[in-house]
C-alpha cells in the first residue's frame, strides 16, 4: 500500500514542468510492475490489474483503478473512478484525460531510447484513439523518478570515497601478494573487494569485474571458476559498484593498474586515449551548463567518441560512454549514448550518471576509466574522488 507521499510532495513541481513542456498532463500506466517510472512516482508495487493515473497541468490528479484491487489505493487523496470490465475502462478514459490534448507517457519514438519504452503499444494506441497526442515523458522521468535527494547525494559521495579506497587498497594487496610469491586469481581479487566494501559500510548491491588485461578486452567479462592467475606484467581492470543502503544511490568506478615497475608504452597509449575521452565528455557538459545551454545525453557520447576515433581506436570503443545512476546501478535517467541508442533526454539538475569510455582490443588489452557525475544547483560536478590520470604501476 502506498501513501503517495512522493507524488504529494512533487505535485507542484510536476505541474510546473508540464506547463513548461506544454503538456496537458502526465499519464501513468502500469500492470505487473512493468513501468518502473510509474512505480517510482506513485510508490506502488506489482498490481495484477491495469491502472491509470492522470497528473494534469492544473487541478488534482485522477486515478482509474480496478474494483477488486482497491487496497493499494486506500490512501489515494484525490479523485478516483473504478472499473471492472474493459468496456467500463474505455468509457472512463474521457473523464481520466479531461481537457488534455497532449500527454506524456513512457514511450520512445522509433525505439530511440529503449529504457523509456515502458508502456505497451496497445495502450498508447488506446489513448491516441481518444484523440489525444501521446509524446515521451522522458524529461519528466529524469526529473521526478531518477533525480537524487540531498540525502542520496551525500550517501553517494561517501560510497564514492569508499569505492576509491577499496580499489586502491586491494590493487596494492594484489601486488603485495605477488611479491610474496603467491599466485592470486581474478576470483581472489573479487572476493577481497566485496568483503572490503561490506566491512567499510558500502556493501549493498555490491558487485565487481576483476580482469587481467586480455580478459578485460571483454567489457562485461564474467569469471569462470577462479578465473585467470595474475602475474607480473599484467594490466589489471577493476570495475566496482555498490551503495550504502537500499534507498540510497550507487557509486560506480573503474580503475586500471599494471603489475610491474613501468607501464608499457602501448598500455599508456590506450589509457591516455580513454582518459582524454573521459575528460572531453566532462568538459563538454560543464561548458554547456556554463553557457546556459541545454545538453542531451548523446552529445557527451559524441564528444568522448571523437577523441578515441581521432586516436585511431574508434573500432574498439564498442559501448555507450555512460549510463544513468540512481537507486539502480543503471538508472531511469538519461544515458550518455549516441552509439547503442540515440539518447535525446536532457541532462537536468538532480540526475547522476557515469562517464566510462573504453577501448577493447581482442586478444591484447581492454582499458576503461569510469567516473560519476551529478548535476547540482551549480551545474555538473565530478563525484569520484581523484579521477585516474595514469595507470597505477604496482610493483
Amino acid at each position: 500500500m502506498s501513501d503517495f507521499s512522493h507524488l504529494r510532495s512533487h505535485l507542484p513541481a510536476i505541474q510546473a514542468a508540464l506547463r513548461d513542456a506544454d503538456l496537458g498532463g502526465w499519464l501513468l500506466f502500469d500492470l505487473h510492475a512493468r513501468n518502473s517510472a510509474a512505480m517510482a512516482v506513485l510508490g506502488l508495487g506489482d498490481l495484477t490489474r491495469r491502472y491509470f493515473v492522470m497528473i494534469p497541468r492544473e487541478g488534482s490528479p485522477r486515478a482509474l483503478t480496478h474494483r477488486i484491487e482497491q487496497h493499494p489505493f486506500a490512501h489515494w487523496p484525490w479523485e478516483t473512478q473504478q472499473y471492472s470490465s474493459w468496456r467500463e475502462l474505455h468509457a472512463a478514459l474521457p473523464w481520466l484525460i479531461g481537457e488534455a490534448k497532449r500527454v506524456g507517457m513512457e514511450i520512445s519514438a522509433s525505439g530511440a531510447v529503449p529504457a523509456m519504452d515502458l508502456v505497451p503499444a496497445g495502450v498508447v494506441e488506446l489513448i491516441r484513439g481518444t484523440g489525444v497526442d501521446v509524446v515521451t515523458s522522458g524529461d519528466l522521468v529524469s526529473q521526478f523518478a531518477s533525480s537524487w535527494t540531498a540525502e542520496q547525494l551525500a550517501s553517494h559521495k561517501r560510497a564514492s570515497a569508499i569505492l576509491a579506497q577499496v580499489a586502491h587498497s586491494n590493487l596494492e594487496r594484489l601486488a603485495r601478494t605477488l611479491r610474496e610469491g603467491l599466485r592470486p586469481t581474478e576470483r581472489d581479487l573479487r572476493e577481497w573487494v566485496l568483503a572490503d566494501l561490506a566491512e567499510r559500510g558500502a556493501g549493498v548491491g555490491a558487485d565487481t569485474i576483476t580482469a587481467n588485461g586480455v580478459n578485460a578486452a571483454n567489457p562485461h567479462y564474467e569469471l569462470e571458476g577462479r578465473g585467470a592467475e595474475f602475474k607480473e606484467g599484467d594490466v589489471v581492470l577493476l570495475d566496482l559498484w555498490s551503495k550504502e543502503a537500499d534507498d540510497m544511490v550507487y557509486a560506480d568506478q573503474t580503475w586500471m593498474a599494471y603489475l610491474g615497475h613501468s607501464v608499457p608504452a602501448r598500455a599508456r597509449e590506450v589509457f591516455e586515449a580513454v582518459r582524454d575521452a573521459r575528460e572531453a565528455a566532462v568538459k563538454y557538459v560543464q561548458d554547456a551548463f556554463a553557457a546556459g545551454r541545454d545538453v542531451q545525453g548523446y552529445e557527451l557520447d559524441d564528444a568522448a567518441r571523437r577523441v578515441i576515433r581521432d586516436r585511431g581506436f574508434g573500432d574498439y570503443f564498442i559501448h555507450r560512454t555512460g549510463h544513468s545512476i540512481d537507486r539502480s546501478t543503471h538508472g531511469m535517467g538519461p544515458n550518455i549514448d549516441n552509439f547503442e541508442t540515440h539518447e535525446t533526454r536532457r541532462l537536468v539538475r538532480g540526475v547522476g550518471f557515469s562517464i566510462e569510455p573504453g577501448i577493447y582490443i581482442p586478444g591484447e588489452i581492454g582499458v576503461r576509466s569510469e567516473i560519476n557525475m551529478y548535476i547540482d544547483e551549480t551545474g555538473p560536478i565530478v563525484t569520484t574522488p581523484g579521477p585516474q590520470s595514469e595507470i597505477l604501476a604496482l610493483l
